[in-house]
């Protein structure tokens, strides 16, 4: 790494602006690891994180290749400005994930000032970034926000494709029947998983090649279409299975591990589509080009940087990062609404919400109501901001050390998402789960509240979370579901939105 920190460079100013990054940065950084660490996350953000860190080090320990003045002081005062901004806004609408983003520009600051690009083993400094993006939990960004689209998107095509092979095929929004097989393409057929994974394998590819704008956008394109075909067409081999399991041999295709072996050969396509666009654009010997990105800012015309103005910078990011807090999403004002006193001739007991449960609905509002019927458990969160606010089972269940996985959905007598999860202790649990809007909208998933909240179409949503031991009867745990439906006036003719 010769010829990069020079004493020169090591200037008490230089020292202050990079104290004033590590500053802005420090939040974020613990922010992203604790992702990385919580169940609740199921994120795999560190493997991404040692690919990154894999590719930077590669690249930096190799010797220069292109001489010449490094503008790397203005590009990083610029880098430094953006990065505070980005920290501003994450700090006052208290969203962590705005906050990890100035990690991103951080990387790619550092790549310009160690000149990657330009070295012996060359990478993109703008493309390394891009990796290092995928280090965040995407998947579930995705999912909350976008997920119903892309569930809608894959849907349709995946109803296209079968519809030349089947004449009784009914499509209705997110459900495909087949052979009158109800197929629902839920969350984690939304195609997010495949999706990122093409782009990740993208952004690890142009790191590298360091192509030309035309032949970038040509890739992205190819691989993100490459990705939904390869979704779509896994969704519709998946409805083949399950309405006529003998063509494809009788395999079980919901059962691992055919369901995961499936989805790896829809990736597969994507990885050689990447692989021919990588054949085509990749110069290895273009080493004293830097890539198009990475190329620093222009030289502007702007006064030096003095110990006064460094120090200025860093006073900034202290006070931007003691900022209060004030989050736009907080939910209305209501006061919790009173559980049942009996369902199928259980008394109820209530359930106190946690110190951390409490703290939580107390600064983003929203309320809560835990109690307990005999065997069985409700739960109620109520929110008019659900991308705050509501998630699945898998979030806050994983978080206490339980297993727990999606069993799909039901559509009677109420729209709801099953799960199984399993307790530290081995106990095993049937969760039912129904997110009901206040204007009558009935869904099984958070993706489809947060649509529909973002489109304006529903406000208040109240997620209704059924809890019994997995050993009852079945009509046990149909008795308490009607139970609930009728006590809480939960229509079963009540539209669902899935």
């Amino acid at each position: 790494m010769q010829h990069v920190f020079s004493s020169r460079a090591l200037s008490a100013p230089t020292v202050l602006l990079l104290l004033a990054g590590l500053v802005l940065a420090i939040d974020p950084a613990i922010w992203l690891v604790k992702s990385w660490l919580d169940p609740a996350y199921d994120s795999s953000g560190y493997l991404v994180f040692a690919i990154t860190l894999g590719l930077f080090v590669w690249s930096a320990s190799s010797p220069l290749k292109v001489r010449g003045e490094n503008r790397h002081k203005q590009t990083a005062i610029a880098l430094l400005i953006l990065s505070a901004l980005v920290r501003l806004a994450s700090q006052i609408l208290a969203i962590n994930t705005i906050g990890a983003l100035c990690l991103v520009v951080d990387v790619f600051a550092l790549a310009i000032l160690l000149r990657l690009p330009q070295r012996a083993r060359p990478v993109s400094a703008f493309w390394l970034a891009a990796v290092f993006v995928f280090s965040l939990p995407l998947e579930r960004i995705i999912q909350r926000t976008i997920g119903y689209g892309l569930q809608q998107m894959s849907a349709d095509g995946a109803c296209t494709v079968l519809s030349g092979f089947y004449s009784n095929l009914v499509c209705e929004g997110t459900r495909i029947v087949v052979n009158g097989v109800d197929v629902l393409v839920d969350l984690p057929c939304s195609g997010a998983q495949t999706l990122l994974l093409g782009l990740l394998g993208f952004c690890v590819a142009a790191a590298f090649c360091r192509a030309k704008p035309i032949a970038v956008v040509a890739g992205l394109t190819a691989t993100v279409a490459t990705a939904c075909v390869a979704n779509l067409l896994r969704i519709a081999v998946l409805a083949v299975g399950l309405a006529e399991p003998g063509k494809l041999g009788g395999i079980n295709v919901m059962a691992q591990p055919w369901h995961d072996l499936i989805g790896l050969t829809a990736l597969l396509l994507v990885c050689a589509v990447l692989a021919v666009w990588v054949r085509l654009v990749w110069r290895p010997t273009q080493v004293e080009n830097p890539n198009w990105f990475a190329l620093p800012p222009p030289r502007l015309p702007s006064p030096r940087w003095t110990l006064t103005g460094a120090t200025c910078a860093l006073l900034a990011a202290l006070v931007i990062t003691g900022l209060p807090r004030t989050a736009l999403d907080v939910s209305a004002p209501a006061a919790a609404k009173a559980l049942p006193i009996a369902l199928t001739g259980h008394l109820k007991r209530s359930v106190q919400l946690t110190p951390r449960e409490r703290a939580f609905f107390n600064q983003f509002g929203g309320w809560s109501a835990k109690a307990e019927y005999g065997p069985h458990g409700l739960m109620l969160v109520n929110t008019s901001s659900p991308l705050r606010h509501l998630h699945g089972p898998e979030d806050c269940l994983r978080g206490l050390g339980y297993e727990v996985e999606y069993l799909g959905a039901v559509f009677e007598p109420l729209p709801t998402a099953v799960y199984r999860a399993i307790s530290p202790d081995g106990t095993r649990y049937r969760i039912d789960v129904s997110f009901v809007s206040a204007q009558g909208s009935v869904t099984t998933n958070v993706a489809t509240a947060v649509w529909k909240w973002l489109q304006g179409e529903a406000g208040n949503w109240t997620a209704v979370q059924r809890i019994s031991p997995e050993a009852l009867a079945p009509e046990h745990h149909a008795r308490f579901n009607t139970a609930v439906i009728a006590a809480l006036d939960l229509s079963p003719n009540q539209k669902g939105t899935n």
